[in-house]
């Protein structure tokens, strides 16, 4: 089977739902300003696809951020600090997430054309298992339900290292990593793939990269649109895409590109 794919491994947010990426940013910019800093929406971005205490922690570390952390709080942001605003953001984002959980226009089918191909459909998420309790019951009503689902906190570490796709490959009862294409927005989840060493494809339009609605992308001119979909395809192909796409509906195009590779006995590299 080494020569023949055998499961599509799908992030979520910004991935098969969520166009945009949207529900967690708000969520981080009122987490901290309730601690009194205050932090834009384009720095809670920047450390996205890493399980959400890493997300946090990542922020709160972060050289403006950390400097008006101890500004208001007279010390640096500790590991106490980050259990802390884990535990005031995790039903924050419980709550975010109902109101960005719709399919990204394209996606239920093409994993639909996938499992009649006789692929298995594999998930991980930066979400932890609270947060999925309610996302997972919302994607089921609109016809989504991967093989599996792993989330940030089920394994002893998250990304951008492997445990979650080795939990998910074990799941799905597949061997080997190179017959496993990962499919993620953010370069920490391409990253995971990488790692075990699966195919990996990076979503340049729907998700964190440029971090905009449909509505707002679709808003835009054409000349700017190509703008932004070529510096999110230069920054994923750099954190370890071998293939960039819009969106999960061009993912066909991809998966022959990786099917023609494997044919000629190409490994990922």
């Amino acid at each position: 089977m080494k020569n023949q794919l055998q499961a599509v491994v799908f992030d979520w947010a910004g991935t098969v739902l969520d166009f945009g990426s949207q529900a967690p940013m708000g969520a981080f910019v009122q987490l901290f300003a309730r601690y009194g800093v205050t932090i834009s929406i384009d720095e809670a971005r920047v450390p996205m696809g890493l399980a959400k205490w890493d997300h946090i922690h990542a922020l709160g570390t972060e050289a403006r951020i950390g400097a008006e952390w101890a500004r208001v709080h007279g010390r640096a942001f500790s590991a106490a600090d980050c259990d802390e605003l884990y535990e005031v953001f995790t039903p924050m984002n419980r709550e975010s997430v109902k109101q960005h959980a719709t399919l990204i226009p394209g996606a239920l089918e093409v994993v639909n054309a996938l499992r009649v191909r006789g692929l298995k459909i594999g998930s991980t998420t930066g979400y932890n298992r609270p947060i999925m309790e309610v996302v997972s019951p919302l994607a089921a009503a609109q016809g989504y339900v991967p093989d599996n689902v792993v989330c940030a906190g089920d394994m002893a570490s998250a990304r951008p290292g492997p445990l979650m796709m080795v939990k998910t490959l074990a799941d799905l009862g597949v061997w080997p990593p190179s017959s496993v294409v990962k499919v993620d927005d953010t370069v920490p989840g391409l990253q995971e793939g990488r790692a075990i060493g699966c195919w990996v494809v990076g979503l340049a339009v729907t998700g964190n990269m440029l971090g905009l609605s449909e509505a707002q992308w679709l808003a835009l001119p054409a000349a700017e649109r190509q703008r932004l979909r070529a510096q999110a395809t230069t920054e994923l192909l750099a954190g370890g895409a071998h293939f960039v796409v819009d969106g999960v509906a061009q993912l066909p195009s991809a998966l022959a590109q990786i099917e023609a590779l494997m044919a000629a006995g190409c490994l990922p590299g």
